[in-house]
C-alpha cells in the first residue's frame, strides 16, 4: 500500500467527536432524568406550586436558578475546545449573582434589621446543604462525560465549571421544594451548596479531563 493510501485509509477510519452541544445534550438527559426522579421520590415541588408562582419572592429565587442553568451551561460549552473565548460566558454566569445581589439589597431596605437572622438562617439550610449537591451529582457526572469528547485547555477549570452547570441544575431542582424563599437565604447556602459540587468538578476535572 503506498503512502497516500494508507493516510486516507486512516482518516476515513478516524471518529469525528459529536459537536459540544449534541454530547452534552446525549450525556444530560439520562442524568436530568436521574435527578428529576430522586427529587420527587425524596424530595417533591411544594404544595400549590402553581400558585406560588404568584409570589414574587418564589419566582424571583426559581428565575435566578434557572439563569445560572443557561449561563454556566453556556460556558461549559465554551470550555470543550482549547483556545475557546470563555471571558463573554463568565460574564454572563455572573448575571445570575449581579440578581441575586440586588435581590438581597432590596430585602434589606424593606425588612426590619431584627429579621435580617431568622430570614438569612431560614428553617432549611442544612437540607439545603445536602439536597443540591445530592440532586447535582448525577448531571456533574454526565457533564464532565460530556466534556471527555472535546479537549479542555485546562482541566480544572473545566470541571469546575461542569460542577458550576452540576449545582445550578440541582439548585433549580431544590428551589421548587425549599420554603425558605428570602433572598439573603438563597444568597448564603445556595453558594455554598453548589460551591461544593464546583470544587469536586474541579478536583475531577483535573485527573479526567486531561489530554
Amino acid at each position: 500500500m503506498k503512502t497516500s493510501e494508507l493516510i486516507n485509509a486512516l482518516s476515513e477510519d478516524q471518529v469525528t467527536p459529536p459537536a459540544p452541544r449534541r454530547a452534552l445534550t446525549l450525556a444530560l438527559i439520562p442524568a436530568v432524568v436521574i435527578a428529576v426522579c430522586l427529587f420527587l421520590a425524596v424530595l417533591g415541588p411544594r404544595p400549590h406550586f402553581l400558585a406560588l408562582l404568584a409570589e414574587p419572592r418564589f419566582l424571583f429565587k426559581l428565575i435566578v436558578c434557572d439563569l445560572l442553568v443557561a449561563f454556566s451551561g453556556l460556558l461549559v460549552l465554551r470550555l470543550f475546545r482549547p483556545g475557546a473565548a470563555v471571558h463573554g460566558a463568565l460574564m454572563l454566569a455572573v448575571v445570575a449573582p449581579a440578581l441575586l445581589a440586588i435581590g438581597v439589597g432590596v430585602e434589606l431596605a424593606v425588612v426590619p434589621a431584627a429579621q435580617w437572622g431568622q430570614r438569612l438562617v431560614g428553617s432549611n439550610s442544612m437540607v439545603c446543604l445536602k439536597s443540591i449537591p445530592f440532586l447535582g451529582f448525577a448531571p456533574l457526572i454526565a457533564t464532565l462525560f460530556a466534556l471527555r469528547n472535546g479537549a479542555p485547555e485546562r482541566p480544572a477549570l473545566a470541571g469546575a465549571g461542569a460542577g458550576l452547570f452540576a449545582g445550578a441544575i440541582g439548585a433549580a431542582l431544590y428551589a421548587t421544594h425549599c420554603p425558605d424563599d428570602s433572598p439573603l437565604f438563597v444568597a448564603v447556602w445556595y453558594p455554598l451548596a453548589i460551591a461544593l459540587l464546583t470544587g469536586l468538578g474541579a478536583a475531577l476535572g483535573a485527573r479526567l479531563l486531561r489530554w
